[in-house]
């Protein structure tokens, strides 16, 4: 009986050192169990980390890449508008993007660094890059020059260059490159967060488990669970910010793709421009080139007309056959100057003189010369409205323009058919006709029944120097001359042709609505030789160049006017204007201009008229620096100066200072 019990104690005893041995080794392995799981935690955490940061790494050099792509895209956009409107601010706009382009692409290649094959491509991407900008740099350096033609066929060249390609095919390649990375980091980065949490999971089940196992380890358990859920916090911070970045990369890719698709519609538009870019730009170009021979041109001009006219007068009939080559040399100089006058209208060099006109009426009274110049095979027909608006308007311009679309439609009729002249009364929307604004417009419309022409050579009626008539047949000046002639009268013109039907010309003018009732150019009888009253009145004579100067004062001289010489504006108000009848001034001198000289006599002697002498004034201002006052253009027979300073003399001082 007495062994009973130590046997049993023994076995309690051995049970509990078993037990004992059994929570020590349990609580030794859970210890070891969790810390195994806090490790693998831990480096599960690590790894989501740097693949976390590997992916927005390749999400950077993403937005990297697509900001290279844009900056460069704009930077060319900007260089285009710089060649075409010679603008520095959007010069200044190409330079700054292309600059931006280049702080991309370094950006872009501290972020491959690690990537040998994707530095490689950076490398590569770089040197096209430079060789981009050496292309580019032509046409902006004849941009910056205002060198504008030839910066706009350089800057053409070099849209069509084969680096353009090149570089969007290795940004494409890097990108893809990039996106092929991303999807397998986003890939590892998912298993990592996965491992993570099943991890974080068995590591909570083993805490509950070691609650019951032993109270040492409940401390034990807690800890790990205060470090699950910091992880898990992590771990939705991460996975927050991985989201708010995703959403910020994808709206940076929607506002690249939209740049993108602007640019695209952008390059569209400019490419379906090119056309009437061309025209323009030529017609600019020669504008410019016209305008700045025409004054030296024209006082050589007045030179030979002058002189040819005295000595035609003086020759009489002394020397028939002399005076037969005479004629013949002032025509030809005479045909000079009318082509001077069309080249300065074309340029838009020369001001028009616009007044209130009837279209209808000045075509009724140019009838019988559209008779004359078309011939007898050709009949006219001239349709008008019952009530015909008025335009404001040069009608000697107006005049030539609607001869020049007769002549042009004689010759696609070869002599023989049916002229139909038409006046009608529109209201226009905007951009209806051309870049005509909305409003009332009075066209006229210029219909034959020729040959006509393919819709690619009618694109191109209104360049300068084009024509389809044979050599020696035309200058090709006609239509341009009526173009320039419509846009600075603030109008349009238009053409409608096809093969076999003919072709319609439509000169369209503003509506002006006039006070009185419009005159067309009305015809003022004057005397052509002085008064006894008037001859030997003194006339002022200004002109800078010696030989127009001396033209001009024979022919004074042979009317029976008292001519003075002064070289420049400062030497005619340094004479006594006492007992001056008339001042005779040219428009573009040194120094003090024909309208400076005319407002300083306004001031010093009201009651003095001036006449105008000009063949070219595109420098000396416009039309209302001569309001008032009579005009004469160079050159000019001794008829015509006589008439000009008949009228300049007549004029009522009523009308000369309006």
């Amino acid at each position: 009986m007495a062994t009973e019990p130590i046997v049993a104690t023994r076995e309690g005893g051995t049970g509990k050192v078993w037990r004992r041995g059994a929570a020590t080794g349990g609580a030794f392995a859970a210890a070891l169990l969790l810390i195994a799981l806090v490790v693998l935690v831990a480096l599960s955490n690590r790894a989501r980390d740097d693949a976390l940061a590997r992916e927005r790494r390749s999400y950077d050099v993403l937005l990297v890449i697509r900001g290279l792509d844009a900056a460069m895209a704009r930077s060319e956009a900007a260089l285009g508008r710089f060649v075409i409107s010679g603008d520095r601010r959007t010069g200044f706009l190409y330079f700054d993007e292309w600059r931006r382009a280049g702080t991309q692409l370094e950006k872009l290649r501290t972020l491959v660094a690690d990537d040998p094959a994707q530095a490689q491509r950076v490398r590569d991407l770089a040197r096209l890059y430079r060789e981009r900008g050496d292309e580019l740099a032509a046409p902006a350096t004849r941009a910056t020059y205002h060198q504008g033609w030839p910066a706009l066929s350089m800057f053409y060249e070099a849209g069509k260059a084969l680096t353009i390609p090149v570089i969007a095919r290795r940004m494409e390649e890097i990108a893809d490159h990039e996106r092929a990375r991303l999807g397998r980091l986003s890939d590892l980065a998912q298993q990592k967060v996965e491992r993570s949490n099943r991890l974080a999971r068995l590591l909570s089940l083993l805490g509950v488990a070691l609650v019951f196992v032993a109270g040492v380890l409940v401390w034990l358990a807690v800890e790990a669970f205060g470090q699950r859920a910091s992880a898990r916090r992590r771990a939705d911070e991460e996975e927050i910010r991985a989201l708010s970045l995703e959403a910020a990369v994808a709206e940076r890719t929607r506002e690249l793709s939209d740049a993108n698709a602007a640019l695209r519609a952008e390059a569209e538009t400019r490419a379906a421009a090119e056309a009437q870019l061309r025209q323009i730009q030529k017609m600019e170009a020669v504008g410019q080139l016209t305008g700045g021979i025409a004054h030296d041109f024209n006082n050589m001009l007045a030179v030979v007309v002058g002189g040819l006219d005295l000595a035609r007068r003086r020759l009489g009939t002394q020397a028939p056959d002399a005076a037969r080559h005479l004629d013949n040399a002032l025509e030809g100089a005479n045909r000079a100057a009318a082509l001077t006058r069309r080249l300065l209208a074309f340029a838009r060099a020369e001001p028009l003189l616009p007044e209130g006109v009837d279209p209808t009426r000045l075509i009724g009274g140019m009838s019988d010369l559209i008779d004359r110049t078309l011939g007898e095979r050709i009949e006219v027909v001239v349709q008008a409205p019952a009530a015909p608006w008025h335009v404001w308007c040069d009608p000697g311009q107006l005049e030539n323009a609607i001869l020049n679309a007769a002549v042009n439609a004689r010759d696609a009729m070869e002599g023989e058919g049916r002229l139909t002249i038409a006046t009608t009364n529109v209201t226009l929307r905007a951009g209806e006709v051309g870049d005509a604004p909305a409003g009332d417009y009075v066209r006229i419309d210029i219909a034959d029944t020729g040959c006509g022409m393919p819709p690619e050579l009618a694109e191109r009626v209104f360049e300068p120097f084009f024509t389809t008539k044979p050599v020696g047949k035309g200058t090709g000046l006609g239509l341009s001359q009526i173009f320039g002639f419509a846009r600075q009268s603030g109008g349009e013109v238009a053409i409608r042709s096809a093969v076999g039907t003919g072709t319609t010309l439509s000169l369209l003018l503003p509506r002006y609505e006039a006070v009185a009732p419009a005159v067309a150019a009305p015809v003022v009888q004057l005397q052509l030789a002085p008064t006894v009253a008037e001859r030997g009145s003194r006339v002022l004579v200004v002109e800078d160049d010696p030989r127009v100067r001396g033209a001009t004062i024979g022919a004074l001289e042979e009317l029976g006017y008292l001519p003075i010489a002064c070289t420049s504006g400062d030497e005619a108000l340094a004479q006594d204007l006492a007992g001056v009848r008339l001042v005779v001034t040219d428009v573009v001198m040194p120094g003090m201009t024909g309208p400076a000289l005319a407002a300083e006599l306004a001031r010093r002697a009201p009651a003095l008229p001036v006449l105008f002498v000009t063949g070219y004034v595109g420098e000396a201002g416009d039309a209302e620096d001569f309001r008032g006052h009579a005009v004469l253009r160079k050159p000019f027979t001794v008829d015509q100066l006589a008439r000009a300073v008949a009228e300049a003399i007549t004029l009522p001082p009523a009308e000369r200072a309006a």
